[in-house]
C-alpha cells in the first residue's frame, strides 16, 4: 500500500481542477476533479499518492488524472485515468484495471410512472429478490454453464445472451463497445476462473453492487431526456455489477507475472500493486486477452440480469415487457483498458487508457456512438448511494480533450466498510429506509450496514463538479424506490 510523501504539492488551477507538479521520477502531471468541498475529503487519501504513483509508470502522455468520487484502491486509485503510448514504452497494469473487470452499469426504462408502482412496489422487490441471485451464494434460479459454454460467454459477451433469447437484438446498440470486446482470449483466462464464473451469469454480487428501481424526479435537458426515454415521472431500474468471482480471478492471476516481467524489463515500480508489463510483451498480450473476455463475462452477466428484471415486471403488472416499455437506455463500464485514437501534443495516436473507477464519455460525433447516441454523446450513467439519487449524464468534447474522454463512475466512499458497520451498530437500517419510502431486499444486513448513505460522498457534490467542469453535461436525477443488495 502506498503512502503519502511528504511534501507532495497540491496547487488549486480553478475551482474545480487542482495539479500534482511533476516531481522526482514523475513523466508526467498528475490532475484531480474536485470542489474545495470535496477535496477536503481528498486531501486526507492516499489516492493523491496513488496518482502521482501513476504518473512515474513508462509511457503515460497528457496527465494522470483523479475523478472527483477518487479515493484509495489496489494500485491505481479508484477513479483514476492514465494513457499509455505503446510507441513510447507503454505498459498494462492490471491495478489500472481493478479486481471486478468492466463492472459497469445499466439503466432500464419503461412506460410506468411512479405511481403506479404504488401498491406493487413490496411484491415486485419481492419478485427481483427470488429471481436475481445476489451476494455470495445465495439464488434459487442461477444458470450452472457448462465450461465450453463459459468459453461461449468470454467470446461472445451480451451477444451470447440475447442469441440465447435473453434479450434483444437492439439491447447490443445501447452497450457500450456493442457489449463485446473484440480480441478475447479465453484460452488466457484460467480453469479456476472459469470454474468460478459457472453459475455467476445473472448474479448480482455483494458489496457495493446492486438493482435499483427509481424513477426520473428532475431533468436538466428536456430535449436529451426525451430522446433517452427518461421523461419526469418515468420508473426506470439501475443494474450495477461485473465480472463477479471470474474477474477477481483473473486479475489475480496476473498480478505475479506482471510483477516479475515489470522487473524483468527494468521498470522501477513505486508501488509493487502497480505491477504491470509493456505492451509489446507477449505477458500483456496474454493478460489483454484474458481482461477482454472478463469484460465479456461482465456485459453477459448484466444483460442476464436486465432479462430477469423484465420477467419480474411483467410478472408484477400481468402486461407483456413490450407492453410496459422496458426499454435499454444505455451500459456503460467502468473498469477496463481500451485502446482508443486520441491527440496528446497535436498528434493523434493509438493509446491504451486505462479506466478504473472511470466511465468512458465520448463527445457528439464520435464515430464509436451508435447512430442513435451519434448526436448527443454517449449516455454516462451515475449511480449514487442506496437513500439519494442517481444521475444520467452525457458525454463532452471537454472530456474528449482534456481526459481521454472520461469521467466518474460514482459517489466515491467516505468510510472504510468496517468504519460504516461501527457506525451504524444497533440502527434498524430497514425500518429507517421503509421511514423514506425506499424497499430495501438483501442477503444480508452487513451488506445494509457497509452501503448507507452516509458511507458514501454527496454524488451531486461529485456530479456537479463534473458538469461546470465541462466533462459531463447532466441530463436527469433519478431517485430510488426500490434497492436489491448482495
Amino acid at each position: 500500500m502506498s503512502k503519502t510523501q511528504p511534501g507532495l504539492e497540491i496547487r488549486r488551477l480553478d475551482q474545480h481542477r487542482w495539479l500534482i507538479p511533476r516531481r522526482g521520477r514523475m513523466r508526467v502531471e498528475g490532475l484531480i476533479f474536485a470542489d474545495e468541498r470535496l477535496m477536503r475529503d481528498i486531501r486526507g487519501d492516499q489516492a493523491v499518492q496513488q496518482v502521482a504513483n501513476v504518473a512515474m509508470l513508462p509511457g503515460i502522455v497528457g496527465r494522470s488524472i483523479g475523478m472527483p468520487d477518487i479515493h484509495w484502491g489496489y494500485g491505481f486509485a479508484i477513479g483514476g485515468v492514465a494513457a499509455f503510448d505503446p510507441e513510447a514504452g507503454g505498459v498494462v497494469s492490471p491495478g489500472g484495471v481493478g479486481y471486478d473487470i468492466n463492472c459497469g452499469v445499466r439503466v432500464l426504462r419503461s412506460d410506468l410512472v411512479a405511481d403506479d408502482l404504488r401498491g406493487r412496489l413490496p411484491g415486485l422487490m419481492d419478485e427481483l429478490f427470488r429471481s436475481i441471485p445476489a451476494g455470495v451464494g445465495r439464488g434459487y434460479d442461477k444458470f450452472v454453464l457448462r465450461p465450453g459454454d463459459v468459453r461461449e460467454v468470454l467470446t461472445h459477451g451480451a451477444r451470447w445472451a440475447v442469441e440465447a433469447g435473453l434479450g434483444r437484438g437492439e439491447d447490443l446498440e445501447r452497450i457500450e463497445s456493442g457489449g463485446v470486446l473484440e480480441g478475447a482470449d479465453p484460452d488466457e483466462v484460467s480453469d479456476r476462473a472459469i470454474q468460478r464464473g459457472r453459475d455467476q451469469v445473472g448474479t448480482v454480487g455483494s458489496g457495493n453492487h446492486f438493482i435499483e428501481v427509481g424513477w426520473v424526479d428532475e431533468v436538466y435537458d428536456e430535449s436529451a431526456a426525451h430522446v433517452l426515454g427518461l421523461d419526469p415521472g418515468t420508473v426506470t431500474v439501475f443494474i450495477h455489477s461485473g465480472s463477479r468471482g471470474l474477474g477477481y480471478q483473473v486479475c489475480d492471476d496476473y498480478l505475479d507475472l506482471m510483477l516479475s516481467t515489470a522487473r524483468r524489463h527494468g521498470i522501477d515500480l513505486p508501488d509493487r500493486q502497480l505491477a504491470c508489463a509493456p505492451l509489446d510483451t507477449p505477458e500483456a498480450k496474454r493478460y489483454l486477452g484474458a481482461m477482454r473476455a472478463a469484460a465479456n463475462f461482465a456485459f453477459a452477466n448484466r444483460q442476464v440480469m436486465a432479462h430477469r428484471v423484465r420477467a419480474a415486471f411483467e410478472k408484477t403488472f400481468g402486461r407483456s415487457e413490450e407492453a410496459l416499455g422496458m426499454e435499454l437506455v444505455y451500459d456503460v463500464s467502468h473498469n477496463n483498458a481500451k485502446f482508443e485514437r486520441h491527440v496528446v501534443e497535436g498528434r493523434e495516436r493509438e493509446l491504451c487508457v486505462h479506466r478504473k473507477g472511470a466511465t468512458r464519455a465520448f463527445p457528439p460525433g464520435h464515430p464509436d456512438l451508435g447512430e442513435r447516441f451519434r448526436d448527443l454523446g454517449q449516455p454516462v450513467l451515475i449511480p449514487g448511494d442506496m437513500g439519494r439519487y442517481s444521475y444520467v449524464l452525457l458525454g463532452t468534447h471537454g472530456a474528449y480533450q482534456e481526459t481521454f474522454g472520461s469521467t466518474c463512475h460514482g459517489a466515491g466512499r467516505r468510510m472504510s466498510r468496517s468504519q460504516a458497520k461501527r457506525q451504524t451498530r444497533g440502527r434498524d437500517l430497514r425500518r429507517e429506509f421503509q421511514e423514506q419510502g425506499i424497499e430495501v431486499r438483501a442477503s444480508s444486513g452487513a451488506t445494509v450496514a457497509e452501503e448507507v448513505p452516509e458511507a458514501y460522498k454527496d454524488v451531486a457534490d461529485v456530479v456537479d463538479v463534473v458538469h461546470r467542469a465541462g466533462i459531463g453535461r447532466k441530463v436527469a436525477r433519478l431517485r430510488p424506490l426500490g434497492v436489491l443488495k448482495g
